[in-house]
């Protein structure tokens, strides 16, 4: 399992840094500035939740939104965080649990595993709202496919 993280976070980073690639070609670029800045935030909050360095009330889904000249940075910051915390625990670490309250506030929980998929779909979601948005604007969007980045030339 804990190859796969790797393996799916390496992935998510890749197809992300196509995407940003294609986000400075736009002419508008406001929404999906908004968007990709959503994941990194989305990123970081759910990183807190296992780290609890500040109240997770603090942190919103929709937090900053950053400027497109911080976004590759930011988005660096946010995915090594994820990728350093995989390659330094045992797969054991990914089954524990952690608790978080909603503003309902009810208290859930869920697996640190689980954590980690839903932020990789999470990223493919809002990738193809951009691809949307980038499309929209006339432009092709990159091939961000996972077997793109997957297949491999046979010389």
């Amino acid at each position: 399992m804990k190859q796969h993280l790797i393996n799916t976070f390496t992935y998510n980073d890749w197809a992300n840094k196509k995407l940003l690639e294609a986000i400075r070609q736009l002419p508008d670029k406001q929404e999906p500035i908004r968007l990709f800045s959503h994941l990194i935030t989305s990123q970081d909050k759910w990183f807190n939740r296992i780290t609890k360095e500040v109240d997770d009330a603090h942190l919103n889904w929709f937090g900053t939104v950053f400027a497109e000249e911080e976004l590759s940075q930011q988005w660096q910051r946010s995915v090594g965080n994820w990728i350093n915390y995989i390659e330094k625990n045992t797969e054991d670490e990914f089954q524990k649990h952690i608790q978080f309250s909603r503003p309902d506030g009810k208290t859930y929980q869920v697996t640190i595993k689980d954590v980690m998929l839903q932020l990789n779909y999470h990223s493919m979601h809002h990738r193809a709202q951009i691809n949307t948005l980038i499309r929209q604007q006339g432009i092709k969007p990159p091939a961000t496919d996972y077997i793109v980045s997957a297949i491999k030339e046979v010389v």
